[in-house]
């Protein structure tokens, strides 16, 4: 579990937050089926998430008429967000492909430490403010492709 603004939330919990944030965001709101098919889940299921969330003012849940997020299910989903954003492009510059970099984040940002992501999160805004690609990243880059760091990089300790 990671510790979210101080309360404990499982990675089911967070998934669901998050996919209410996104269906509010595309559709102006979330009901109970479209939570149910974006996580390929039964609507009593998603039902009795609901409540429990609505239980701990993360989403104010009213039988038959859909759910919104609380200004504190708001705040956490922004955080999720953000944090899955910097761990994606944080992926995407190691060379990974986009669409296994998704994957990965989605798996990742439930289960990384709060001061790692803060550190990924910088170190991804450093690189893609940088006015050209660090020196470092082509090397990377020239290393991943063909094994060998540039003469420049090798240590000269033996």
């Amino acid at each position: 579990m990671v510790g979210t603004i101080g309360t404990e939330l499982s990675k089911n919990e967070e998934g669901y937050i998050e996919t209410i944030h996104a269906l509010i965001n595309e559709y102006g709101f979330a009901r109970v089926a479209d939570i149910a098919n974006a996580l390929d889940i039964k609507p009593p299921s998603v039902t009795s998430m609901l409540k429990r969330l609505d239980g701990r003012n993360f989403v104010k849940y009213t039988r038959y008429r859909g759910v919104i997020l609380t200004t504190k299910g708001t705040a956490i989903a922004r955080r999720l967000n953000k944090r899955h954003r910097a761990l994606k492009d944080f992926l995407i510059l190691l060379g990974v492909p986009e669409e296994s970099a998704e994957a990965d984040a989605c798996e990742m940002e439930h289960k990384i430490n709060p001061e790692t992501i803060i550190k990924i999160s910088k170190f991804v805004e450093f690189v893609q403010t940088a006015p050209n690609p660090p020196p470092f990243l082509l090397h990377f880059r020239k290393f991943e492709r063909t094994g060998k760091r540039p003469d420049h990089c090798k240590s000269t300790q033996k």
